[in-house]
């Protein structure tokens, strides 16, 4: 499904967190690609997608999130996982490429590259298109009371700025659709994003942040992103880590 709106410049307000940055000589494994579906229960097209997101989830080499959006709510069924924030994500990623393309399921690979959410072939393309593009390692840890986010020093001249985003994540929850294209549907979603936080911002260098896990207890897990841009304007993702909050 397709919509058209007009690009627009975004504000996003996030819940400020207590964060430190101390110097680190982390190192950590990179995956190949970050893979944000945004999907919704009111569109008959992104099924497909979820189920293949589910199994695509398995994969070591990337990290898949899937962002419940709001505009389809108007067909008969609000969406009980959709939250504003991931439609201005859309919308905002839209803008910086400058196609303009917003529609479900739409596939977002590393931030710069856009692929229908069911066709795995356009999901495969447009990782190996981008994944030289996230060449900072970093990685994120429970710990006693803390999440720690661990970000190794740029070895690019070129990279040297970025935003450190968090994402908690229920790692998978079953709806039952009662309206709607979906209607009597059920439909498993997996890695559902249920906020955007900007933690910090990265100048290059090695660095740790810790923010509060108490903050977060409900969730499953958490994805940290080190993304060019800001949260209004997200572009290039740089880096990326995902850790249990158990």
């Amino acid at each position: 499904m397709t919509i058209s709106l007009l690009p627009a410049r975004l504000l996003f307000f996030a819940p400020l967190l207590f964060f430190s940055i101390t110097l680190s000589n982390a190192v950590a494994e990179q995956p190949r690609a970050v893979i944000e579906l945004f999907t919704s229960q009111g569109c008959s097209s992104c099924p497909p997608a979820d189920e293949l997101f589910a199994t695509m989830a398995n994969d070591p080499e990337i990290i898949t999130i899937s962002l419940p959006v709001d505009y389809w709510d108007r067909l008969g069924w609000k969406d009980t996982l959709a939250k504003p924030a991931f439609t201005k994500r859309q919308v905002a990623y839209a803008g910086a490429r400058g196609d303009g393309k917003i529609y479900t399921p739409q596939a977002v690979v590393n931030g710069t590259q856009h692929a229908v959410g069911s066709r795995r072939s356009g999901i495969d393309q447009a990782v190996a298109e981008t994944s030289k593009n996230l060449r900072i390692p970093m990685s994120v840890e429970r710990g006693a009371s803390d999440i720690i986010v661990s970000i190794d020093a740029t070895r690019d001249d070129v990279v040297a700025r970025g935003t450190v985003v968090l994402m908690p994540v229920l790692d998978a929850r079953q709806v039952a659709i009662g309206r709607g294209e979906n209607a009597n549907r059920k439909v498993i979603y997996t890695n559902i994003v249920r906020d955007i936080v900007p933690i910090g911002t990265w100048n290059g260098r090695a660095a740790v942040l810790k923010v509060p896990a108490a903050r977060f207890k409900d969730y499953d897990s958490v994805v940290v992103l080190l993304q060019a841009g800001t949260i209004a304007e997200p572009s290039t993702i740089l880096g990326a880590a995902r850790g249990s909050l158990h």
